[in-house]
């Protein structure tokens, strides 16, 4: 309450100052021969003085040393004049301060009101800085934050801001940080909060982001591949009974796509069936689910490629059919839709069709927030359900395995701290140090979730402005069909793009390797699709040479074709008009070249 008083004691001041000019304006032009209008100036301006110097010598002079500092402000507030300040006479303060002595009476001039003003401007202006410089409690720390967000805001419009202008050659990245100074303050807004771990931050992004996707829950944690392992290994957790995912049980996928889809089913055990996708989806080949059944299968953990949603009707019945979880691997497609339905049951028929965001269908969703990716924390993830037990499981192990779901500095959530059994511990053992899984440290810092409260507020423009990058590169290419498989939405979708991809024909006059040196030398960064066939890479030599620990079904021909023919560009927001055109201009000229 003293700073807030503080604060308004300075904007009394400038107050004060804007009527004691006025007075002066009058006195000067209108009434040059009244002593009134100049004596109220007089009096005004005094007033003023008295008020800024009041703010800086509250709390007995606390700011004292500070003050004398100032090399300016010493000569008018040195220690002895505070020390013999008698409040009771600041009426007659700007004499003081003028001739270091009480003035006597005498007509009061206009040349003695202006000095006044002059007096007062000087020392408002003086104390302002004063406020402003202070290290110590001289003003709130609202205020002082708010100065150090402006400087931030100045810092951003000078160096941060990006630069939309292009020229033909300039560098066209396939993805890349899109934001403003809103994520820059709020990153500096954190910092200053000095909290680190977790926090209110944290809270609100999971709060927010559950309500745009539509779903109860949503866990954040320090990255997408984080969140796919907390993902599988909460199917994993003793807790879920018959239903939980055991060593040598398997999970249907492709091999097609980010090896972090995959990772967690083999780090734990678990058997990855391979399936084949199809083409110009890139996503799995919903025809082939039936044949990687088994008896040993628990689950279905598949990605959307690159922003496009496979077919999560068929997919979605079929785990459904036959009592196995889904996991919706949505890092490349956060905010892509689905027009789905329940499918009819002996107890009830189908149900209407709506659109749900893809990651919100299965049983658990996760997302990235890696730089190139639709929205951006640096590094996190997230991890959403609708399952409460999931989301107490995933939870646990996000954080060290741990039986309590406290959130981070608070106890006894519960009312049951000291009064549980677990286990073989003695009764009562402090319930926020039992452990339920073998868990990680998985969480991210406040810090990382401030940024992603302000890339919230963006997330609608950001889909937006990809699904026209997009389609703006598929109508411009649409005639290079004969030699380039383009892709093709999923039926009943509308995809969040991640990338363009694009294939090379098996039977064009050019190899992909080609066409993308032709790119990448003209300075448009280009991408393969992922592991292309996770098979084939070193990580799999050991496991391909036994032919153990893994199943594929079917020969995966799209998935070697992808290996082989398939790179893609970029459509994230900071693609200008310019810069499609020049991606579209130099695709157009390596083909023309090629075919004549």
């Amino acid at each position: 309450m003293k700073n807030i008083n503080k604060q308004h004691e300075l904007e009394e001041v400038e107050q004060w100052f804007e009527y004691a000019q006025a007075d002066l304006r009058i006195a000067e032009s209108i009434f040059a021969d009244s002593t009134h209008s100049i004596r109220n100036a007089c009096m005004l301006a005094q007033q003023a003085t008295e008020k800024a110097l009041k703010a800086v010598c509250l709390d007995r002079g606390l700011q004292l040393k500070r003050t004398h500092d100032l090399a300016v402000l010493a000569l008018m507030l040195g220690d002895e004049f505070i020390s013999t300040i008698d409040y009771s006479s600041l009426g007659w303060l700007t004499d003081w301060i003028t001739t270091g002595r009480y003035p006597i009476f005498r007509e009061i001039t206009v040349q003695d009101a202006t000095r006044a003003i002059e007096i007062a401007k000087f020392t408002v202006n003086v104390c302002r800085k004063l406020v402003v410089l202070s290290t110590e409690d001289i003003s709130t720390d609202f205020d002082r934050r708010k100065l150090i967000i402006e400087q931030v805001k100045k810092y951003y419009l000078e160096n941060l801001k990006m630069d939309n202008a292009f020229s033909p050659g300039d560098r066209v990245n396939y993805g890349g940080r899109y934001f403003d100074e809103h994520e820059v303050c709020n990153l500096v807004e954190s910092a200053l909060d000095f909290w680190l771990t977790t926090g209110h931050y944290a809270e609100e992004f999971e709060k927010r982001f559950a309500e745009f996707l539509g779903v109860k829950y949503c866990s954040l944690v320090n990255s997408g591949s984080s969140a796919n392992l907390l993902a599988f290994m909460a199917l994993t957790s003793p807790k879920l009974g018959d239903r939980a995912i055991k060593r040598g049980d398997e999970v249907i996928t492709v091999a097609c796509g980010f090896p972090t889809t995959v990772s967690p089913i083999i780090q734990y055990g678990a058997v990855p069936v391979f399936v084949d996708i199809e083409l110009p989806g890139y996503n799995i080949d919903v025809n082939m689910l039936a044949s990687a059944l088994s008896e040993k299968t628990k689950a279905v953990m598949v990605a959307h490629t690159l922003g496009n949603p496979f077919n999560l009707q068929a997919v979605k019945e079929f785990c459904d059919q036959n009592n196995l979880w889904l996991i919706e691997d949505n890092c490349d497609a956060l905010g892509s839709k689905y027009f789905f339905s329940l499918p009819a049951t002996s107890h009830q028929p189908p149900a209407a069709s709506h659109w749900h965001y893809t990651g919100t269908i299965g049983d658990i969703g996760t997302s990235s927030f890696y730089p190139p990716h639709h929205m951006t924390m640096g590094e996190g993830g997230a991890v959403y359900t609708n399952n409460i037990q999931l989301k107490r499981i995933i939870e646990s192990f996000r954080d060290w395995g741990r039986d309590c779901w406290c959130p981070s500095g608070k106890d006894d959530t519960c009312k049951h701290r000291f009064t549980q059994q677990f286990g073989e511990l003695p009764y009562g053992y402090d319930h926020k140090y039992v452990y339920s899984h073998f868990g990680y440290n998985l969480k991210v810092t406040d810090m990382q979730a401030a940024i992603g409260c302000a890339q919230l507020d963006k997330l609608s423009q950001i889909i937006l402005a990809r699904q026209e990058n997009w389609q703006y590169l598929r109508d411009a290419l649409d005639s290079l069909k004969q030699y380039l498989v383009l892709p093709e939405a999923e039926a009943n979708s509308q995809p969040s793009w991640f990338g363009f991809l694009i294939s090379v024909r098996t039977d064009a006059p050019f190899n992909r390797e080609e066409i993308v040196a032709h790119l990448e030398k003209h300075n448009i960064q280009t991408r393969m699709l992922f592991a292309g066939n996770l098979l084939k890479h070193p990580c799999f030599d050991e496991m391909r040479s036994t032919g153990e620990g893994y199943r594929v079904v079917g020969e995966l021909v799209n998935t070697d074709f992808v290996m082989n023919n398939t790179f893609w560009i970029g459509v994230y927001p900071g693609m200008s008009r310019s810069k499609n055109d020049y991606m579209i201009e130099k695709i157009k000229e390596f083909v023309d070249a090629k075919k004549s």
